[in-house]
């Protein structure tokens, strides 16, 4: 069940080029949270109406994570906000990944860029069951936190660490084999892991990156084209914020 709180602020840090970590204390929100989920956090400048859609990428039941990148002036305006402030948050939002049906079963996580930080909760949820593969252009963020939790597999795109190339790429060079996928990326990355799927026969979940506007399927701002009707809308479109942003990856088209 979605809440709307004032979150304060305690504690932020840059973990990479631009990438912030902040961790908000709350309530209802981090107790509902499920893995794959995700928030709107409101800004303070009035001038900048909508809200920014941030994965989770931790919970500890009184606390939430966000890890984002600074993309533009909402995201820049987060970054500068220091301990004890409040923000406006508003989740946990659209629909996780299938850890129930994953239990017992052999999961890749695949992570690339900004689409890391929302498998953290998702390995924590699955442990010694999942193998986390994380790709980057070539700076390392997250790393760690996900080795306390399962096997870590690395790509970069200029080789700096790990397998050069991209997560598919690390895949394949440590023959790395799965009951189930699931993945969190750009575009590119999403296309290329659900033909990996269909080619290998494994089943596959990939959370989509759209903007949004209200988070909660009323504008219709984020719709994605789809294998299936829609039952609200009646046409072959998902709204990623509500039907997802988790969707089995064969529901969509990329």
């Amino acid at each position: 069940m979605k809440q709307k709180e004032r979150c304060k602020i305690i504690r932020q840090e840059r973990i990479g080029t631009d990438i912030y970590s902040l961790w908000l204390q709350t309530g209802a929100i981090a107790q509902a949270a499920q893995p794959g989920q995700f928030v709107m956090l409101y800004g303070t400048d009035r001038s900048r109406l909508l809200p920014r859609p941030i994965s989770i990428c931790q919970t500890d039941g009184a606390a939430l994570r966000l890890v984002y990148r600074v993309a533009g002036e909402g995201t820049r305006e987060f970054s500068y906000l220091e301990l004890g402030h409040e923000l406006e948050v508003l989740g946990p939002l659209g629909n996780g990944f299938p850890i129930q049906e994953a239990k017992g079963k052999q999961v890749l996580l695949l992570g690339g860029g900004i689409g890391i930080p929302p498998m953290l909760e998702t390995a924590a949820a699955l442990g010694n069951q999942a193998t986390a593969v994380l790709g980057y252009r070539n700076e390392l963020f997250l790393k760690e936190e996900f080795e306390a939790f399962c096997p870590v597999s690395v790509a970069t795109e200029d080789g700096s660490s790990g397998v050069k190339g991209n997560v598919l790429d690390a895949v394949r060079e440590g023959n790395l084999s799965a009951d189930m996928l699931f993945a969190c990326g750009p575009l590119p990355m999403l296309r290329a892991v659900k033909a990996y799927a269909q080619e290998m026969q494994i089943p596959c979940w990939i959370s989509m990156e759209e903007r949004m506007a209200c988070g909660i399927g009323a504008c219709l701002g984020c719709v994605c084209d789809s294998t299936q009707e829609d039952a609200h809308l009646h046409v072959h479109r998902k709204r990623v914020c509500k039907d997802g942003p988790v969707f089995l990856s064969t529901e969509v088209k990329l």
